[in-house]
């Protein structure tokens, strides 16, 4: 099959995916490590953590706002570029204050990409969801890469070098994107900044019924995504009594089943529809922690680890739910909107699951992350069932 402009667009964002991703997860392999340089708790990392998310979530609608107004490959090269350099930036503080206000700045121009490079893509391709499953790879292969390299990094150079080698993916991939992607038009190039943040427009957008209820079922599934992706390794040394080689094996592998089943996701959700790929998802979701908590052996814990990867691919369907809902024009700004809020809601994933860890245990706190996506299976069968129309 001829290479074709749409799939070098593809390829370049998932590439740019993959590096603001790393730059994220570096992180978490890490945390017994951060814990003992700075003598913190497990909550007071996690809360760092969620500024990250916070900041993360926080830049989602700006940034489409943004390549609105500037085209979005300028937007997706300043994350591209400001995460490779806030990681660094992360790798060298000296005190845990820096170290939080570096790890939310990362946070922050790492959100630049997502929202912006989907509307991209929408703009691309005629089949979204399989080309959304296909760029949310960039985040299983960093999912891969990142725990096993960092770890390795890690043991034998320490965590800062661990974190700092994100500069090493990032610049390159910057120079390539800014190379073969051409610039792309604004849509709003004229329109005052202020107009686009007005209250109104924004709840009514917010209140359509369909995307408040999607909302909900981002926001669960998100928090539940960062709880994972901020202490799984952690609670497979601690809860596991794995070792750190073991858990970032297990780390990588739950990328890996992500990174399949977003295409798989993705290509079902174009098929059979967006809400029977997620409650698929979810319903994996709740097998998986429940038997994360209870497995004996590890044969089990791959199993769970398996399933909970399943899970958290629901991204694939979930996102072309929203993009639905939008006008062409909208698409920017309106989606940036709802991942801004199901983004700042579900970053309290990180710290919540490190507190109720801190307070009740491990068991606890991903016991709950099982619970919540059982709420969200049952609420999307009560609406196909019900003919709700949400």
């Amino acid at each position: 099959m001829r290479w074709r402009y749409r799939e070098t667009v593809l390829a370049l964002c998932t590439l740019a995916f993959f590096v603001t991703m790393v730059g994220r997860l570096a992180i978490s392999p890490v945390i017994p490590d951060v814990v003992e340089t700075f003598t913190v708790s497990n909550a007071t990392v996690g809360l760092a953590l969620t500024g990250m998310w916070l900041a993360y979530g926080l830049a989602q609608y700006p940034s489409g706002v943004l390549a609105d107004r500037h085209g979005e490959k300028l937007i997706i090269l300043i994350a591209v570029g400001g995460s490779a350099a806030a990681a660094f930036a992360v790798s060298i503080t000296p005190v845990f204050a820096l170290f939080f206000l570096a790890t939310v700045l990362l946070g922050g121009v790492a959100g630049l990409h997502y929202s912006v490079a989907t509307t991209l893509l929408a703009r691309t391709y005629d089949n979204v969801g399989t080309a959304v499953g296909v760029h949310n790879t960039g985040a299983t292969i960093a999912g891969l890469v990142t725990p096993v390299a960092v770890a390795a990094v890690a043991v034998r150079y320490g965590w800062r070098p661990a974190i700092a080698a994100v500069a090493v993916i990032g610049i390159p991939a910057a120079i390539l994107f800014a190379w073969k992607v051409r610039p792309t038009e604004p849509r709003r190039p004229d329109e005052p900044l202020r107009e686009r943040f007005q209250l109104g427009p924004v709840v009514a957008l917010l209140s359509r019924p369909p995307i408040a209820f999607t909302l909900v079922i981002a926001i669960v599934g998100e928090f539940a995504w960062q709880g994972t992706a901020s202490f799984l390794p952690t609670f497979l040394i601690e809860h596991r009594d794995a070792s750190t080689t073991l858990a970032g094996a297990l780390f990588s592998l739950y990328f890996v089943v992500q990174g399949v089943g977003q295409i798989g996701v993705g290509a079902v959700s174009d098929r059979v529809g967006r809400d029977w790929a997620l409650a698929g998802c979810m319903l994996a979701g709740v097998v998986g922690f429940g038997l994360l908590v209870t497995a004996v052996d590890l044969v089990a814990i791959v199993v769970a680890v398996t399933f909970i990867g399943v899970a958290m691919s629901f991204g694939a369907a979930l996102m072309p739910r929203f993009l639905r809902e939008f006008s062409a024009e909208e698409q920017n700004a309106g989606f940036g909107l709802v991942r801004t809020v199901y983004m700042i809601v579900a970053s309290m994933g990180s710290v919540v699951v490190g507190l109720l860890a801190d307070l009740f245990g491990w068991a606890v706190a991903f016991g709950f992350l099982g619970a919540m996506l059982a709420a969200v299976f049952l609420a999307l069968v009560l609406n196909h069932t019900l003919e709700l129309g949400y």
